[in-house]
């Protein structure tokens, strides 16, 4: 296959991104998402805990991130894998104790990384004590209040208040007469419904209660007292829901935004933008993205400041168009977004620009960093979801019955993709798993699956459990290594094996040596921190410049054509996500490049 010419000389580029001269941890990090349950067991039980996190932080140290994010660990029935919250103030003893969590944060601190804790603001678990009181104080106690309980509509109030639809599937609503805890015997005395904007054991916050306010500022202190440097917001573009709660002919599907019934149906990978208003004709959601949302932040933000450190609130928003989900991060609100609009795009060069170029237009305008993604614990993993036919956010999880994605395209374009966000400037956020190119569970038996999202549709959705899938860490060991018993409470493939650390360790060429690799020269490039150019180099390649002060600037190119891509002249290979073909960049392969004096 011949190469395509030489690219023009020298490079031209257009201007995307102009850093501020602010120098927080968190404009340029590079953090890393754990999720408890699957990261690494201590006590034998299979399933993951805080000191099996702990055990492995020199794993995260030596891989070279700047903090950890840490996946719900609080006390909770887990009908929703922790996302269901009952004691925000404690440790499930299925992750061990408040000790536990005491030595992870002083540990991690050690080690130089920060640690942020997920906060669920949007909704508590049913078995909260709060909701306990609900349902046994009654209707129109003050208890009920600090939730979202409703009459019912219909002669006798034996219809749900509106139509609103779970995100998990099925109504947004359950009568109290219909939970097998409900007080009394006859329906006729409590008919009341409460909304779950996710599962029936999630019942949504009332935000315009002064109790649930005054409730997580206490919790945000409790924690930051402990040590934590920041919190992830989960649902942030939820909590607030428009005035007098309309029907909305729409349906919020999980993480892949909206699809509008009755012919107003939603593009594809994209979230339409929810505002107060009931504009069915837009397809815009009264239950995501009010504008009230803000002043939430704003308050919290208030409690953050009181801390030294440089404390932070990351917001998962799946918001669109990119202005929108900019407010989140204003001065006096979140730092951080997830760019959940890079992590849906398709593997396409123009769309890929369109979303690097817009990102930073819509993140510069209020003077916050893009926060870069391509996996984490609700969507299927990168490594799998680019070796399918269609490359956007993919499927709400694949079976076995399902086409099977190409596992070796996928793994050249998992490895192209993330070299070419770390080559962004700032900053990234890499899921448990993703340095080692881990693929999906494609194959889980069904009768295994634990998500509520594959109960609650009705089995149309398999779910997120193909990616949370605990991870290998030896390859010759029972449960590869990841609990001292052989036990995982969810099974891995026999595929993993190959690509547990002990065997990558080994291989020079391997995906956790390219992440090392590349977090070392990001950080001694101080790439984060970089002035960024889209460089004109064909249509099928995405290429940036990145540059900064007292040091020579780096190209970043990935050739997403069908055939290797000559590099430009006085330039050398930094690293490249695979091996390059007589000098040339092959397809699905992304180059780092440093200019010659």
């Amino acid at each position: 296959m011949t190469a395509s010419p030489h690219l023009p000389q020298p490079l031209t580029g257009q201007v995307v991104h102009q850093p501020t001269a602010d120098a927080e941890w968190w404009r340029t990090a590079v953090i890393y998402q754990v999720y408890p349950r699957s990261f690494g067991d201590a006590d034998g039980d299979g399933i993951g805990d805080l000191p099996g996190v702990t055990e492995r932080l020199e794993h995260l140290a030596r891989l070279g991130v700047d903090a950890v994010w840490l996946s719900p660990f609080y006390r909770s029935p887990q009908k929703d894998a922790g996302y269901d919250v009952a004691d925000y103030r404690d440790v499930d003893p299925l992750f061990g104790t408040l000790a536990d969590a005491d030595a992870l944060i002083a540990r991690a601190h050690e080690l130089g990384l920060r640690v942020i804790v997920d906060l669920v603001p949007n909704h508590t678990s049913d078995q909260h004590a709060w909701f306990r009181q609900a349902l046994a104080d009654g209707p129109g106690s003050a208890a009920r209040a600090r939730y979202m309980f409703r009459e019912g509509a219909g002669e006798y109030g034996e219809e749900p208040p509106n139509n609103w639809q779970s995100v998990f599937g099925g109504s947004a609503w359950t009568r109290v007469s219909e939970r097998p805890d409900a007080p009394g015997s006859s329906w006729e005395r409590d008919g009341q419904w409460y909304l779950h904007l996710f599962d029936s054991s999630q019942p949504d916050l009332n935000w315009d209660h002064p109790e649930v306010h005054e409730e997580f500022c206490s919790i945000l202190r409790f924690w930051l007292d402990r040590g934590v440097d920041g919190f992830r917001v989960d649902v942030a573009h939820g909590l607030v829901k428009a005035a007098g709660l309309p029907d909305w002919a729409g349906h919020v599907r999980m993480v892949e935004g909206t699809d509008v019934e009755e012919g107003l149906a939603a593009a594809e990978d994209e979230v339409l933008v929810p505002d107060a208003s009931d504009d069915v004709e837009t397809g815009r959601s009264p239950m995501f993205d009010q504008d009230g949302v803000h002043e939430i932040y704003r308050e919290w933000r208030a409690v953050l400041d009181e801390y030294d450190g440089d404390r932070i609130l990351v917001a998962e928003a799946w918001v669109e168009p990119l202005e929108r989900l900019a407010l989140y991060v204003r001065p006096d609100e979140m730092h951080q977004a997830f760019n959940f609009n890079f992590l849906v795009t398709r593997w396409d060069a123009a769309a890929l620009r369109a979303s690097i170029a817009g990102s930073y237009a819509a993140n510069d305008a209020v003077g916050a960093p893009t926060s870069w993604v391509l996996s984490n614990h609700d969507v299927v993993r990168h490594a799998s979801r680019l070796g399918l036919a269609e490359t956007g956010k993919g499927p709400n999880g694949i079976g076995a019955e399902d086409t099977q994605p190409d596992a070796e395209l996928g793994l050249r374009r998992a490895r192209a993709a993330s070299l070419l966000m770390l080559g962004l400037a700032g900053s990234a956020y890499v899921y448990q798993g993703e340095e080692l190119g881990l693929p999906e569970h494609t194959t889980l038996d069904d009768s295994l699956r634990q998500d509520p999202a594959w109960w609650r549709t009705g089995h149309a959705e398999k779910g997120r459990d193909g990616c949370r899938v605990p991870l290998p860490w030896r390859s010759d060991a029972p449960g590869l290594g990841f609990s001292p018993t052989g036990r995982t409470w969810l099974p891995q493939p026999e595929s993993w094996a190959p690509l547990a650390p002990d065997v990558q360790e080994q291989q020079e060429d391997s995906t956790l040596h390219l992440y090392r690799q590349a977090l070392a020269l990001r950080a001694e490039h101080r790439l984060g921190a970089g002035a960024l150019e889209l460089v004109t180099a064909g249509e099928d390649v995405v290429a940036v410049r990145n540059t900064g002060e007292d040091r020579p600037a780096v190209v970043v190119m990935a050739n997403l054509g069908t055939a290797p891509l000559a590099l430009p002249e006085g330039h050398e290979v930094l690293v490249a996500s695979g091996p390059l073909a007589d000098g040339a960049l092959p397809t699905d392969t992304t180059v780092w490049l440093r200019a010659q004096a």
